[in-house]
């Protein structure tokens, strides 16, 4: 991956107003995948009872993983926007515990980016969360 596209995906993450607020971590990029880490606050649970965190944030994880990974693609010359997501939640993730998602933009047309994604905590043979999704490519000739 190149130190330009690298330099790309923290500016896209950067500019993300929600990410900012969740202060999710940029772990990893490399062409077309990215990780992400989504640290635990008790100020994102969603149910004060259990501690888990709430639903939303996970998503918010999800878009901007697979975001990041199309940014990170050498087909996407351009910026990105979500056309479509689809997450499937498995289970809650554990109180007290970081999200880690990973995303991997498998497919690019002229215009459409295809990615798939998945979230664990620290039980990393059991996702949270799965994702696939459709990104824009702009700036392709």
């Amino acid at each position: 991956m190149s130190a330009d596209k690298t330099g790309i995906a923290r500016e896209f993450m950067d500019s993300i107003p929600q990410a900012r607020a969740l202060r999710l971590e940029l772990l990893e990029v490399t062409d077309g995948a990215a990780v992400l880490r989504l640290p635990y606050d008790p100020e994102i649970v969603g149910d004060p009872e259990t501690g888990v965190i709430h639903g939303g944030a996970v998503s918010t994880l999800m878009d901007s993983c697979c975001g990041t990974a199309v940014i990170a693609h050498p087909g996407n010359p351009g910026a990105t926007a979500t056309i479509s997501l689809r997450i499937d939640y498995l289970r809650a993730a554990a109180p007290g515990q970081a999200v880690t998602a990973r995303a991997e933009c498998f497919h690019v047309t002229r215009s459409v980016a295809f990615v798939r994604a998945t979230a664990h905590d620290d039980e990393t043979g059991c996702p949270v969360a799965m994702a696939t999704g459709t990104f824009t490519v702009e700036g392709r000739q």
